[in-house]
């Protein structure tokens, strides 16, 4: 039976391609976050340290140290603390409550994720501009100075830490031009704006060398092509040629590296955030991590996986919808 024979079957059955395909996109992403949410369970368990010995303090009592830990259940077998787990994750929508504060952990995230979201999407904005402008001028400029000067960028900066490029802007952009603050979050949107600039640059950083070399290295293939060469023959205007048709030709590979290179971005910007200072999930996690409250850092485990899983699946539907290419080998 042909390929097309096999579709049409399919289609006459009640299973579309395209829902199929989805279904199976979204069964795998759900079985990604239950792996990732299982394995920082038992992960965080494993490193060095008592919760309850860090809340008391040092020269807390061993009979007070078991009440606690009686009382927060971290007298339970492994087996046990991750049943109460998963059962609490399944019927309240949540981690628990967080072993400092007591707090409910929805609570705890849902107030700093306003400001983690907005660095997020001020990074993405700012690394799909500059790779854009810079993939354009290299792939224009094809061996000549403007070129080579792009193309040693990416190989100097892609070994930079995130945190150590942060510094660096810091102490420029900061401490000696004053340009921006050195850290925190002022009041407002043009505030927030205003403070999360620096951080932003710093998040995007990281993911313009990446970008810039995969959209350089597509443009320059699909600039070679031969409808390329036929649309100037036909005296079409070179910036049409560019961006009408060079532009969203080249540009699915490197949408496809970004949805792959968010897990990273999202990373980096916990990291960045307590560099500057910056009262996010970031800084939310490492202040849990010190104190040893699992149920946090599940829970900031927990969301950054729905979220990047989520990003993964909206990038390849999108992909899928923009290349038919991709439809047929769906």
């Amino acid at each position: 039976m042909t390929k097309i024979n096999i579709r049409t079957a399919r289609r006459e059955a009640g299973f579309p391609s395209s829902w199929r395909w989805i279904a199976i996109a979204a069964l795998r992403a759900l079985i990604v976050i239950l792996c990732v949410t299982t394995a920082v369970f038992f992960l965080i368990r494993i490193v060095p340290g008592d919760p309850a010995k860090m809340i008391l303090g040092e020269y807390a009592t061993d009979e007070s140290i078991a009440a606690l830990r009686h009382t927060l259940g971290l007298d339970l077998s492994l087996w046990e603390q991750f049943m109460r787990f998963v059962r609490t994750l399944f019927t309240q929508g949540d981690t628990g409550n967080s072993i400092v504060s007591g707090v409910s952990v929805r609570e705890l995230i849902a107030a700093r994720t306003p400001v983690t979201l907005l660095l997020i999407a001020l990074a993405c904005v700012l690394a799909i501009a500059f790779s854009l402008v810079l993939a354009v001028l290299a792939a224009t400029n094809k061996d000549k100075l403007l070129d080579h000067l792009i193309r040693v960028f990416p190989a100097i900066t892609l070994g930079m830490p995130v945190f150590w490029v942060g510094l660096l802007l810091i102490l420029l952009f900061g401490v000696r031009l004053h340009w921006f603050p050195v850290g925190g979050v002022k009041e407002g949107w043009s505030g927030m704006l205003y403070s999360l600039t620096l951080p932003a640059i710093t998040v995007a950083f990281s993911q313009i060398p990446t970008l810039v070399r995969s959209l350089r290295a597509q443009m320059l293939d699909v600039l070679e092509s031969d409808f390329v060469v036929t649309l100037r023959a036909a005296r079409i205007p070179r910036r049409v040629i560019l961006f009408k048709h060079v532009l969203r030709n080249a540009a699915l590979p490197t949408l496809m590296l970004f949805g792959v290179n968010l897990s990273y971005l999202i990373g980096g910007t916990l990291v960045v955030e307590q560099v500057f200072g910056i009262k996010g999930i970031g800084s939310l996690l490492f202040t849990s991590i010190s104190s040893r409250d699992f149920p946090v850092i599940q829970g900031i485990a927990l969301y950054c996986a729905v979220a990047v899983v989520a990003i993964g699946l909206l990038v390849d539907i999108v992909a899928w919808w923009l290349d038919p290419r991709t439809k047929e080998k769906r």
